[in-house]
């Protein structure tokens, strides 16, 4: 099957599919006389995975890694596992953060209001608020 095709059946773009070739997470497909790719089903099969594992957020490394215990025929099962988990305590840790950030924009908003809104030079309105919580990286 031509790219196009390959495209609609893994809903990954032609772009993509030949960034993953040129990085070598997909092989060089069989190229036709006429210099057109030629994709097998097994070609389905590993794109399906490494797409699969980009919408996770695992890194290109992480695939490469997956992919390269499949193709010397050794079960990545368990690395996957681990890397699932790795991966829930990195998003847990991220949401942690992100309610951090959103009380302290809160926070910078509450304060923001009792400050004038038109100091042009922002010295003492909620400019300046937000230019010392960078400096101190607290508020």
């Amino acid at each position: 099957m031509q790219i196009r095709e390959f495209s609609k059946l893994t809903g990954v773009p032609p772009k993509t599919i030949r960034y993953y070739e040129s990085i070598g997470l997909l092989p060089p497909p069989v190229r036709k006389a006429n210099g057109y790719r030629e994709y097998r089903e097994l070609d389905i099969e590993r794109l399906k995975l490494v797409a699969g594992a980009r919408r996770l957020d695992f890194s290109l490394a992480e695939i490469g890694e997956i992919l390269d215990l499949r193709d010397r025929r050794e079960a990545p099962c368990q690395i996957l596992l681990d890397l699932l988990e790795n991966k829930s305590n990195e998003i847990k840790q991220r949401i942690t953060e992100l309610q951090r950030l959103d009380a302290e924009l809160k926070q910078l908003f509450t304060l923001g209001l009792t400050f004038p809104t038109d100091d042009v030079e922002g010295k003492n309105c909620v400019c300046h608020l937000v230019s010392e919580n960078t400096l101190a990286g607290t508020v």
